[in-house]
């Protein structure tokens, strides 16, 4: 699995645990062991640019999915195949504010984020009521998932 992960935002973060938790999720939804994600760690000016730009929504946001060869979830049998994830571009600041207001660690908030938008990648979304359902569904499965992980490591 290749992450690249790229902070250019000013908030360090722990880059290590945000891998980990992202080769957890690609490896559950069955993706190719060689399929590509780059998550970026961008300031709020450049989210919010990035914001405008490709949803026409005016202030930062928290997550941004930039979908490249449209790969779907495989199967244990049958696990999808290699090519370019995309991009996951998240915004610490407004992840930090969101963290503070849920109760949680930035860390919690990155992670919740990060497994949000390889979800998005992957083709789920939230826009109808059985979509949202199945998509928080899986993100929580993910979550839970990979915490039991950690605290085995």
């Amino acid at each position: 699995m290749s992450i690249e992960i790229n902070n250019e935002s000013t908030i360090e973060v722990d880059e290590a645990a945000i891998q980990r938790l992202a080769v957890y999720a690609l490896d559950a939804m069955h993706v190719h062991p060689d399929a590509e994600l780059a998550i970026v760690l961008v300031d709020e000016g450049a989210m919010e640019q990035l914001h405008v730009q490709w949803m026409d929504e005016p202030g930062p946001t928290d997550v941004l999915s930039f979908p490249m060869d449209e790969l779907r979830p495989g199967t244990e049998d049958q696990p999808a195949p290699p090519g370019l994830l995309g991009d996951v571009v998240l915004c610490p600041q407004v992840a930090e504010a969101q963290a503070k207001s849920a109760g949680h660690s930035l860390l919690d908030e990155l992670q919740l984020l990060t497994t949000h938008g390889i979800l998005h990648l992957l083709g789920f979304d939230h826009a109808e009521p059985a979509e949202e359902k199945e998509m928080f569904g899986i993100q929580r499965d993910l979550l839970v998932g990979f915490a039991m992980q950690e605290r085995r490591r």
